[in-house]
């Protein structure tokens, strides 16, 4: 078995083993002198890490520690497929009720990532795709996953990522989109009016995981002509509904979530 070992691949391996066990990050010197490799080493394999996500330098300390990627890969591992699969029946039952478009979406990278999407049956309605991916700022779905990660990591997703104009509805200002999802964190649902797409409004709400994370979100989104303010509150309670119903299908216990 060992003919078939690739030794840079291993090596970068250890040290993101070496990394994780350090969450306030370590010196290329001492994660160096950890692992037994030379500075140089190090450096061109944390170089290739962090272009991939998997490691992040801090800007203030020079520190090394884990990226987004790697809980980006873990999150999937542990909830992707279950997560379509129990949230699809809720998924079906609110896109019958709302005859709009429902989609299930997680965060990737500072982006919305479609997971599973219900057809309107309306000739008019949102045009989206699994896969497609759209901005974290500017999305119903963003917001309500990013009001309710640790303060810590939606500043950095922000600082990362920025709030590039979409529209002119676009939150663009840091203390604006941190005003708007402390509202989210009360209400328990975010909107966008038209914030990623002219004439395109959503309400969605988020999706924990037994280990009272935030996970996902679910939405429904259809043109402004018919998603007016009024419709986006009618259909508020049941995109909160259907949130909590998933999140319980993944053991959620209720009353959990961050402080």
């Amino acid at each position: 078995m060992d003919d078939y070992t690739v030794k840079s691949v291993d090596k970068a391996f250890m040290l993101l083993e070496v990394v994780s066990e350090h969450p306030s990050g370590m010196a290329i010197t001492e994660l160096a002198n950890e692992v037994g490799m030379y500075k140089s080493t190090v450096h061109r394999l944390l170089g290739t890490m962090m272009k991939r996500g998997y490691i992040e330098q801090d800007p203030q300390t020079g520190k090394y520690k884990l990226g987004y990627t790697v809980l980006d890969l873990g999150m999937r591992l542990l909830s992707s497929i279950d997560l379509r699969r129990e949230a699809m029946p809720y998924l079906q039952e609110l896109a019958k009720l709302s005859n709009e478009v429902v989609h299930l979406a997680f965060l990737d990278r500072g982006e919305v990532v479609y997971i599973e999407k219900v057809e309107s049956r309306h000739t008019i309605r949102m045009v989206s795709r699994v896969g497609k991916r759209v901005p974290v700022h500017a999305t119903g779905l963003g917001k309500a996953i990013l009001a309710f990660l640790p303060r810590q990591e939606t500043l950095n997703i922000i600082e990362r990522y920025g709030l590039p104009k979409l529209t002119d509805y676009t939150i663009t200002d840091k203390d604006v989109l941190l005003e708007s999802l402390q509202e989210t964190r009360k209400t328990g649902f975010a909107v966008d009016v038209e914030e990623n797409e002219l004439g395109i409004c959503c309400v969605a709400a988020p999706i924990w995981e037994h280990n009272q994370r935030v996970v996902a979100a679910c939405s429904v989104s259809g043109p402004s002509i018919r998603m007016t303010l009024e419709r986006l509150r009618e259909l508020t309670p049941y995109v909160k509904r259907t949130g909590a119903q998933i999140s319980e299908r993944l053991g959620y216990a209720r009353g959990g979530g961050p402080s």
